[in-house]
């Protein structure tokens, strides 16, 4: 199989401003065959704009599983993957999730159970694992990381409207969503929300599916890859408060000892998205500076900086490389050859983990006791 008949859920803003330009650019990898979204209006103008006219519609994954005219699904929908995705294992089918993975840890360890021990089927967007520089920044700490003293992760976050002013993405429409559709989904939504962090304010229950889960497991995901997963979160922030999104301050201890602290920022106004990582070690840093990911072809900028004799070394590395389709050619490898993917359904569960203990620790320092699995984790 060279050619991957691909289903796409959901055809919301990352559908639109990423997965489908690279796709359709893509054709020597994968054929859309099928799309499904709530929305019929939305389906019908992209497919339009897309050229996916042979394309089935779908307005239920029920609907395209049973039409059996795919090989594997690219799920783009908000919220919890975890019950699509499970319905995708079930039939056999390989799956590209975008983040989170879930919601919760038993999702997470159903998926694990429908995968089995065989060749792995399930592909967790974490994009930036698949960025050049990112790359370039492992092989920089190869003989390092044993000396890394501390890692620091700052986000700025504008608005969504102010990232997405080129991408032309287009909304529901005048028929909007089904009223008891989108009902169910809310109700599922917090569902899942009480299973993981039991009877929590309103303001932590969206600060754990919206902020940590919805934004700050990429950075996490990163992390893991060059200096481990945090061992124990230390200390956790939100202000300023009755403001939505608010700023998050999280402080953690990742192996060897080595300190991560995180300061995500939702800025309405700020004129640029902006996101660093930096990781110093005795010998020297590796940073790295991330461009908004809905600009394709944009370079993220390594730079190393070391010591060269007497002098101070600086070096930078960009690639134009786009991380979203070496994701999507990994992706075709994992489909065809069986290929692991560089984070799959156990790195989604270690960062549902670590996103309950950043909201636990959150609550207790508000005098608050979490239920669910956060009380257990």
């Amino acid at each position: 199989m060279s050619r991957v008949r691909l289903g796409v859920v959901g055809l919301g803003t990352v559908a639109q401003a990423v997965y489908l330009p690279l796709v359709t650019r893509r054709r020597d990898l994968f054929e859309v065959t099928a799309v499904c979204d709530l929305s019929a209006g939305l389906a019908e103008r992209v497919t339009d704009r897309f050229g996916l006219g042979q394309a089935s519609r779908h307005r239920s994954i029920e609907g395209l599983l049973d039409a059996g005219d795919v090989d594997a699904l690219l799920l783009l929908t908000s919220g919890s993957h975890g019950a699509v995705a499970a319905a995708a294992l079930g039939r056999g089918l390989p799956v590209l999730c975008e983040k989170p993975l879930a919601y919760t840890l038993a999702e997470a360890d159903a998926l694990a159970a429908l995968a089995g021990t065989g060749p792995p089927r399930l592909q967790l967007g974490y994009m930036k694992l698949y960025d050049p520089a990112v790359r370039g920044a492992l092989r920089e700490l190869a003989g390092d990381r044993a000396a890394l003293r501390a890692v620091e992760v700052t986000v700025l976050h504008p608005s969504q409207d102010g990232q997405l002013a080129h991408a032309g993405v287009s909304g529901p429409g005048p028929d909007g969503l089904p009223a008891a559709a989108v009902e169910e989904l809310r109700l599922e939504t917090a569902r899942l929300q009480e299973r993981a962090l039991g009877p929590a304010p309103a303001e932590l229950r969206r600060l754990y599916t919206e902020v940590a889960l919805g934004s700050l497991v990429h950075d996490l995901a990163v992390v893991r890859l060059l200096a481990g997963d945090p061992e124990r979160v230390e200390h956790a922030d939100a202000w300023p408060s009755g403001r939505w999104p608010p700023s998050v301050a999280v402080d953690a201890l990742l192996p060897a000892g080595v300190r991560l602290t995180v300061r995500w920022h939702y800025l309405d106004r700020y004129p640029a998205y902006r996101e660093e990582l930096r990781l110093y070690h005795e010998e020297g840093s590796v940073a790295l500076a991330f461009p908004s990911p809905y600009l394709l072809h944009a370079p993220t900028v390594l730079t190393v900086t070391g010591r060269d004799g007497d002098a101070v070394s600086v070096r930078e590395h960009r690639s134009t490389v786009e991380a979203f389709e070496e994701q999507l050619a990994a992706f075709h490898r994992l489909v065809t050859e069986g290929t692991p993917p560089a984070a799959g359904i156990a790195e989604g569960r270690a960062d549902i983990l670590t996103c309950q203990r950043i909201v636990r620790c959150l609550a207790a320092r508000r005098g608050i006791e979490l239920g669910g699995e956060a009380a257990a984790g």
